[in-house]
């Protein structure tokens, strides 16, 4: 089972009301859809740990993106991938093919088979930019792929500004708990489910925006609390590990968290009908997907400090 954390949403203290101040200073923050609410406050947390020379050469690389698709602070591209993933879905659908199924990793809950979710984990040709390799390939394997261009000193400025864009994006999408788990519903996506206070929707939205939507409507204030509200000791304790065993955790808050107190329906959507929500359940989701933000962001700032120290 996933470690208990403390409650959130908490009380804003002093403490995460200046932080919040120095982080919307550092990384401006823009409106947003709620989908994305996640990771700007990923890369807020993110930010707040990083290095300062790292924080430059972040700074420096987001600032020759030239593509149009998010502002250049490390909060908005953290959004970038899913922009870039479907800035052509309605047309070529050159992009939405070639990077959708990086974003996931559909470990099977009956069967789980971390090996087989990553379709046996293609390997890139010699000189291959991560950029351009196989469609069929996971969350885990690009996210060492970008990793490893990010740190080589011969990879090209324009490959290394694409492999941090994805990686800001990948880092958060893997501590995303229906984005490590599927139970033949395409990770949440067929099962519809509605809670007290929230319309029906798919179980995978609801852990998408709706339980990050609880925690609060500004992401820079969101991430101050929980920053916050996280230690010294339990923030070492997250840095810790690989993206193998972070998409292992992720799928044990899936298993236990998200899909665990929902019954399977007798079929998808309508044929399962609605699924009602507890606040009970609704609660622990808030308090699990705040400790998940915390966890994405702190691992962040390790993969970058690591890479552009």
């Amino acid at each position: 089972m996933p470690r208990c954390e403390p409650q959130y949403p908490c009380t804003i203290s002093t403490l995460a009301a200046l932080v919040a101040a120095v982080i919307l200073v550092a990384w401006p923050v823009t409106g947003v859809a709620w989908g994305e609410e996640g990771h700007e406050i990923v890369g807020l947390i993110a930010a707040h740990y990083l290095d300062p020379p790292v924080r430059s050469r972040v700074a420096d690389l987001l600032a020759g993106d030239t593509s149009g698709l998010t502002a250049t602070d490390l909060a908005d591209e953290s959004v970038w991938a899913d922009r870039y993933r479907d800035s052509d879905r309605d047309t070529t659908r050159h992009r939405y093919l070639q990077t959708r199924d990086w974003h996931f990793i559909n470990i099977e809950v009956a069967a789980p088979d971390l090996d087989a979710a990553c379709f046996g984990h293609p390997r890139l040709t010699d000189g291959e930019p991560a950029s351009e390799g196989p469609a069929t390939d996971c969350i885990v394997d690009k996210i060492e792929q970008f990793r490893a261009e990010l740190q080589a000193a011969d990879t090209p400025p324009a490959e290394r500004r694409l492999a941090l864009q994805f990686l800001l994006h990948l880092m958060g999408d893997l501590h995303q708990p229906l984005h490590a788990a599927d139970r033949h519903d395409r990770g949440g996506n067929d099962l519809h489910v509605a809670s007290p206070s929230h319309p029906a929707g798919s179980l995978h939205h609801y852990w998408d925006t709706v339980f990050v939507a609880d925690l609060g409507s500004d992401a820079g204030v969101v991430a101050a609390r929980l920053i916050a509200d996280l230690p010294d000791a339990r923030r070492r304790a997250y840095a810790e590990g690989s993206p193998t065993e972070w998409a292992r955790e992720s799928f044990t808050v899936a298993t236990h968290g998200a899909y665990g107190p929902v019954p399977s329906p007798p079929g998808p959507y309508p044929r399962g009908g609605v699924i009602k929500l507890d606040q009970a359940y609704s609660a622990e989701a808030d308090r699990l997907v705040a400790v998940q933000l915390q966890r994405a962001g702190v691992r962040l700032a390790r993969v970058l400090n690591e890479a552009l120290r």
